[in-house]
């Protein structure tokens, strides 16, 4: 459909919104508030921009970063004033840490107006520092496009930023001029020859040597060189324990998955002379505990940096196949689904096991199952093709969210949402917005009605014995929580099962049919 013309006379948040289509966003993501209204208006004259409504701030920074995820590109948010945005922060975070892609339009209140310490008045710039590389705050509605031109272009800067532009609604209602053109942007940076040689001389050492991989290494031809690369030198291949993206399944390369616990990941990684990194740092333990170490590169082990984060890891796997003379085609992962379960009562292992056999080609799944589902990843090895978003930044809440965005980058795959039940009440709303938008997402939530992740970090940290109040912090019991209740007041059709036979009929009918669901399996 042709674009309406552009009106002699425009207001700021009209040439905002142009100037965001113009530069290829698409979607909006938004909890839109008083400040904000001009551009919501402005959404109805200018065609090419998607609005999705979100219940809550948290549902709309997850959904961008599934978004963006998936489609390579940034999407929008609309965030209401500093408030809003803090209760989008822990996603944001996520996001940051991927890094994606995203463009976050914040309302404020009008400038006149922000001298008065109005009751929403905040520092809105510092909420956004920490979990953005780009801010920018409009002085007026005639520069108001220039400045959405400059966020775009922060955004998509190798490898994704968040941008974040502050819209004091003034300059959103104010007269402007006209939408600014996109600005250019940089590929990835190319590696440099001698990280390639070097990686080369490694690998011809005779020592044992790992790579960790990360970005567009895990996925297309980036993995498939990396599978050539492993198959002509015995080298393994790694990736993070939290990976944003990873290709997987039949007909792929097999990428083994870091340990989580530092002395796991140690032992995992003992003898490796070579730990070649692309697109991502030396391991690290998620958390500090008492007596182990931070860093978790064995002893004896050297780190050799063959791609940044902001460099083409990809191109640099191509052109370090190319050194070594690794032309074979890469052995990939034969399409074997793990076998259904005898009938009997759910466990972790079972309800993976399910989920994996059922998976439809090309599925996209978001993991934030948390201690179900992590033992039984290897499950996945075999089953269908597809692709796995993880929890990159570690703030519970953004699995459900993910899967969101995923779904509308991708309208014609199966999104499944493999999903912790405690975490998943961080950002319940999300089933919302799948009903509203009809996405074909099925959740299954793991309803093991406690914070297990907590139960076990309790030997982690070397707390000991947990008398009955530390118990409680951790228990989902008093009250259980009624999925069916919520689910059904979200507009999402839910089926609870309790045994293996009833979650592979939840599960083959909601793969062989188009929309959202919910499957509470209890274990």
């Amino acid at each position: 459909m042709p674009d309406k013309p552009i009106p002699p006379t425009l207001n700021g948040a009209e040439s905002l919104v142009r100037t965001l289509v113009s530069g290829g966003i698409e979607v909006c993501f938004a909890n839109p508030g008083t400040s904000e209204m001009h551009f919501v208006g402005a959404l109805d004259r200018v065609e090419g921009m998607r609005a999705v409504l979100c219940l809550f701030e948290g549902v709309a920074t997850g959904a961008a970063d599934g978004y963006a995820r998936m489609a390579g590109k940034p999407a929008a948010t609309l965030l209401h004033l500093g408030p809003g945005l803090a209760n989008g922060l822990a996603n944001l975070h996520n996001a940051r840490k991927v890094p994606v892609p995203m463009v976050n339009i914040i309302g404020d209140h009008a400038s006149a107006h922000q001298p008065f310490d109005a009751p929403l008045t905040a520092d809105v710039a510092d909420f956004a520092r920490p979990v953005s590389h780009w801010i920018h705050s409009s002085a007026s509605a005639r520069s108001v496009a220039a400045d959405a031109a400059r966020a775009v272009q922060a955004a998509r800067l190798p490898p994704g930023q968040i941008a974040s532009l502050i819209l004091p609604a003034d300059t959103a209602w104010g007269a402007a001029e006209r939408p600014a053109p996109p600005l250019p942007v940089p590929g990835p940076a190319t590696v440099s020859d001698r990280a390639i040689a070097d990686a080369a001389a490694s690998l011809r050492s005779g020592g044992k040597v790992a790579f960790l991989l990360r970005g567009a290494a895990l996925r297309g031809e980036g993995l498939e060189a990396a599978g050539r690369i492993a198959a002509k030198t015995g080298a393994r291949l790694v990736c993070d324990t939290f990976a944003p993206r990873i290709e997987r399944g039949a007909g792929r390369v097999y990428v083994e998955r870091l340990p989580y616990r530092p002395q796991p990941a140690i032992d995992f990684l003992a003898d490796t002379q070579t730990l070649i990194l692309v697109g991502t740092q030396a391991p690290i333990a998620f958390f500090a505990y008492p007596g182990q170490p931070s860093e978790l590169t064995p002893p004896g082990c050297t780190p050799l940096v063959l791609a940044h984060p902001h460099e083409d890891g990809a191109g640099a796997l191509e052109a370090l196949a190319d050194r070594l003379g690794a032309r074979a085609a890469a052995p990939v992962t034969p399409f074997e689904p793990p076998a259904l379960p005898t009938d009997g009562a759910l466990t972790a292992e079972s309800i993976m096991r399910i989920a994996s056999h059922f998976l439809p080609e090309q599925a996209i799944i978001s993991d934030e199952s948390v201690t179900a589902g992590f033992p039984h990843y290897a499950l996945l090895d075999r089953a269908a093709p597809h692709d796995c978003l993880q929890l990159a930044g570690g703030a519970i809440g953004d699995g459900m969210p993910v899967a969101t965005g995923a779904a509308i980058a991708c309208p014609g795959r199966k999104v499944v949402s493999l999903q912790a039940d405690g975490s998943a009440m961080y950002t319940l709303q999300s089933l919302w917005t799948q009903a509203r938008e009809q996405l074909d997402v099925t959740t299954i939530i793991c309803a093991n009605r406690a914070y297990k992740v907590l139960r076990d970090e309790v030997q982690g940290v070397g707390l000991g014995q947990v008398g009955p109040k530390g118990l409680s912090m951790f228990d989902l019991t008093n009250p259980v929580l009624d999925w069916v209740k919520l689910a059904e007041g979200m507009g999402v059709e839910l089926v609870r099962v309790e045994s293996t036979a009833g979650l592979a009929a939840a599960c083959r009918s909601a793969m062989s049919q188009r929309g959202p669901r919910l499957i509470e399996a209890i274990f």
